[in-house]
Formats: structure tokens, C-alpha cells, sequence
């Protein structure tokens, strides 16, 4: 079941929301609870009946392994922790791998040793990255003793939440499970579901109208690509920054939708998109672009590596290996481990760059407009190269891209450019580069002040252009949430359900 489906929006969403709330002032929090945690595994077994049995048996392994690692905190057992805590975490590995990466491991091998190992096909089970690496996150945390003790009911909510289980972002269980303890958790936020309205129909906008549309210019591009044929010039740029701002947009889409989702039951769930387009550098795209894989890979791999502790050859290291492993979870194949190496590459230029300014030019003044942009411009450039490695299904597709986009196949094909591809193109420009992301519209933070939202939103600046719960926003939400809707007629998946 898609976010963007007429069964979504129309009968899973409604009776999801009200039951919560119904549930909750007839009988009980508990059962409320309940109704959302049973609700959202439907909303898992919706692809794959089977598969709610993995994530059920996942989620009760994890919750009884988090247990014993708390027990043994309290004991002062901590070498007996370390060694449960590295069996839990290699167990959940061991699980991941097994489904993204055992047909890759057992290619690869066939290729290398010239064997003819065959492996029956693994179905991937949907979402099944984000839900390895959250309890793996309370595994660590309860290692820690940075864990509360919490009901099996609340784990398993805190794993299954449907706004975030397939795609992200990825949760720490604090970010969650006090907000269900609240008091007036079960008393439906007019102010809060407006928002959360407004922001599910801005990712809907997102998603149909404007990344599928895009869509429809980037895949033959790169379909010829990989199928060996010779592109032009100006076809292999309009395919390149048609994926860019494709991912962007069902990305971001995505994102926002999930915060909205989330909003209806009173939820705030972390940030995941911040127009990682604006960044004026890589170090600044990736504390932008799925902020909380960010934050997963930076304290739970670079740092535990060594982070920048050991000397500034060992930080390079860290950073190369972190975002290797980084591309490899995006996907079984060379392509992502190439486009990870590459971020990883231009983090260490970066960060050495930046080490560079402040031996020899300390003083420098601050970044000029000129500057700021010209800096802008060459990071997009170099996210867009990076992505044709992210998109293409082969090394020769990649080579075939890239060499067109650098000319070599000549300066070609700008005549046969249409003139609604580059309004559509241009469209995307502005919109990535020119308008606030949809959070700052919205004046949402992930950590409100205990007076709530609209007092948050209302003590923020530049009043005229944020969101309040008035007739025009309403207009506005009903207009796209209507066109949006009006061209569901062939429901697609977002991007990162694929990872």
C-alpha cells in the first residue's frame, strides 16, 4: 500500500486516524496503541503477506535482546553486554545481508572464482534497511543505558509506525515513544492535523505531479544509456538533471508525507530533507539529504571507526569506509559502492580543503554572494554526476552518460530539446534553489516547545509566507491535494522503497 494510493488516502488513512482516537476515549491508551501498532503491520503486509512474520520475529528478538542488555547494564556486567550487544547487531547484519546482499555475494563470487553457484531468488522484504538499522540503533542505546523500560506494545510500535517503517527517517525510540505517553495524546490537535493535512498534500504534489513527471524524461535517457546506445550532448544532461530533480521530489515528497502522516496522530517525527540543493558544499549536502541516515552512519559507524580522533589520515579512512558502507546499503550493486566512494571522495577533498583554509588563510573573510553561489553550483554539479552512478543499472550505462555529458560525443541534440522539457526543468530549478523547504513553511520543528506548534510558528519570522490554518492555506492544500489525486491513475513507488 503506496502513500500515493486511492486505498491510502481514502479508507487505510481514515479508519487508521479515527480508530486511534476513537479507541483511545472509549477504552483505552493501551488499545489505541494497539490499533495503531496492528494497523501499521496490515499496512507492511500489504506488499507481502509472509513478510509480516520477519519484521513480527525481528521485532521480537530485538525487544527481548534490548532487554537482556539493560539487565545487564544494571548489573555491572559490561564485558557480557559488549558480547550480546555485538551478537544482537551481527544477527540483525546477518539478516539484512541475507536479503539485499546473497544473490549479489553469490554473483560476485561465481564471477571472481568461476563457479556457477546458483541462489533461488530473494525477494527484498520493503523497508526492511530502515527497520535493521533503527533496532540496531536501540540495541546500542540500550547498551548504553540510554534506554527507558518499555512494553513489548511500545517496541513494537516504535519499529512498525507506518509515516516512517518503509522509507525513514530513522528513529531513535526517544524521538517517539514519549510523545505516546503524553497526556493529551489521544485528544485530537485541530491545529496539528491541519498542518500535518498541508504537508501530506505538498509531498503528494511532489511525488505525482512533479517527480513522476520527471520521471517520464530521465528513464528512457538512461534505458538507452545502459542498452548501449550513443547519446547526445543535451540528452544526457536532460536525463541526469531530470533524475536529480526526480529523486529530489519523491524524496522530498516522501519525507513530508511522512511527517503529515505523523502529524495526524499528534506526532512530531525527525526532519529527514532540508533543500540539500542549497548546500554550498558536500560536507553541507549530506547534513541535509536524509538527515537521519546521516546521523546513523556518523554515530554508529564513523565515530565507534575512530571518527577524526586518530589523526587527519585516519579521519579520511573513516569518512571513505563510512560512505562506501553508505552506498552499499542503497543498493546490491558496484554502482552504489561507486557512487558512495565517490561522496567519500569529495568529503575528503572537502574536509581538506577546509583543513588547507585554516592553516594558510585563517582570516579569510566571509563568503561573498558571488562566492556562495559559485560554490552551490559546483556542489549540484557534483551531486549530479554522482547520481548518474546511483540511477544507471551498468558500468557501461555510466560511461555512456558521463562521456556524453562531457562532451564527447560532441556538442549535439540542444535543437531537439523541447521547450516544455526545459520550462519543466527550469520549474525544478526555482523550486529546489528558490523556494523554503516545506518544514520552514510550515514552521515545524521535530522538538517544539512545550507551548506548542502555532506558538513556535508564531514567535518565527517573516509572518506573510508561513503557514496558519486560514482559508487561503486551506485553498491552497485542497487545489493540489485535488490535482494530485486527480492523476494518481498509475501509482508508483517511491525511490527509496527500493532501498
Amino acid at each position: 500500500m503506496l502513500f500515493n494510493s486511492y486505498s491510502f488516502i481514502f479508507v487505510f488513512l481514515p479508519v487508521t486516524v479515527l480508530g486511534f482516537f476513537v479507541v483511545g476515549r472509549v477504552a483505552s491508551k493501551r488499545l489505541s496503541i494497539l490499533w495503531v501498532a496492528v494497523a501499521s503491520l496490515i499496512y507492511y503486509a500489504w506488499w507481502n503477506p509472509p513478510y509480516v512474520l520477519l519484521i513480527l520475529g525481528s521485532i521480537l528478538a530485538n525487544y527481548q535482546i534490548g532487554l537482556r542488555l539493560s539487565a545487564l547494564n544494571h548489573a555491572g556486567r559490561h564485558r557480557t553486554g559488549r558480547a550480546v550487544l555485538a551478537l544482537g547487531v551481527a544477527a540483525n547484519l546477518a539478516l539484512l545481508g541475507y536479503y539485499k546482499y546473497a544473490n549479489f555475494f553469490v554473483d560476485n563470487l561465481n564471477q571472481v572464482v568461476g563457479s556457477s553457484l546458483e541462489l533461488a531468488p530473494v525477494i527484498l522484504p520493503i523497508g526492511i534497511s530502515f527497520f535493521t538499522f533503527q533496532q540496531v540503533t536501540y540495541l546500542v542505546d540500550a547498551y548504553r543505558a540510554e534506554t527507558e523500560e518499555h512494553s513489548f506494545l511500545d517496541y513494537c510500535l516504535f519499529v512498525s509506525f507506518f509515516p516512517q517503517l518503509i522509507a525513514g527517517p530513522i528513529v531513535h525510540h526517544k524521538e517517539i515513544l514519549p510523545q505516546f505517553r503524553k497526556p493529551g495524546v489521544l485528544s485530537a490537535d485541530p491545529y496539528c492535523i491541519a498542518m500535518g493535512l498541508t504537508a501530506f498534500s505538498i509531498g503528494l504534489f511532489k511525488k505525482v505531479i512533479l517527480a513522476d513527471t520527471l520521471a517520464t524524461y530521465a528513464t528512457p535517457v538512461f534505458t538507452a544509456a545502459d542498452g548501449g546506445s550513443a547519446l547526445s550532448f543535451a540528452s544526457a544532461w536532460i536525463g541526469s538533471l531530470a533524475f536529480t530533480f526526480q529523486i529530489y521530489f519523491d524524496f522530498s515528497g516522501y519525507s513530508d508525507m511522512a511527517i503529515g502522516l505523523a502529524l495526524l496522530f499528534g506526532i512530531r517525527i525527525p526532519l529527514n530533507f532540508n533543500s540539500p540543493y542549497k548546500a554550498v558544499n558536500i560536507i553541507e549536502f549530506w547534513r541535509r539529504w536524509h538527515m537521519t541516515l546521516s546521523r546513523f552512519l556518523k554515530d554508529y559507524l564513523y565515530i565507534p571507526l575512530g571518527g577524526n580522533r586518530r589523526g587527519r589520515t585516519r579521519r579520511y579512512v573513516n569518512v571513505m569506509v563510512t560512505m562506501l558502507i553508505g552506498g552499499l546499503w542503497h543498493g546490491a550493486s558496484w554502482t552504489f559502492v561507486v557512487w558512495g566512494g565517490l561522496h567519500g571522495l569529495y568529503l575528503v577533498v572537502n574536509h581538506g580543503w577546509h583543513a588547507v583554509r585554516r592553516r594558510f588563510a585563517p582570516d579569510t573573510a566571509g563568503p561573498t554572494a558571488v562566492g556562495t553561489w559559485a560554490a552551490r553550483a559546483l556542489t549540484f554539479v557534483a551531486v549530479v554526476i554522482g547520481w548518474v552512478f546511483f540511477r544507471v543499472e551498468s558500468f557501461d550505462g555510466a560511461v555512456s552518460m558521463l562521456s556524453a555529458m562531457f562532451g564527447a560525443n560532441g556538442l549535439t541534440g540542444l535543437e531537439e530539446v523541447s521547450r516544455r522539457t526545459m520550462a519543466f526543468l527550469a520549474v525544478g530549478f526555482v523550486i529546489v534553489l528558490g523556494l523554503p523547504a516545506t518544514h520552514q513553511l510550515l514552521g515545524y520543528s521535530a522538538s517544539v516547545a512545550a507551548d506548542g506548534p502555532q506558538a513556535e510558528a508564531s514567535r518565527s519570522g517573516e509572518q506573510w509566507r508561513k503557514w496558519r490554518p486560514t482559508l487561503p492555506w486551506l485553498v491552497f492544500a485542497s487545489a493540489i491535494a485535488s490535482v494530485s489525486i486527480g492523476n494518481l491513475i498509475k501509482v508508483s513507488e517511491f525511490l527509496y522503497y527500493q532501498f
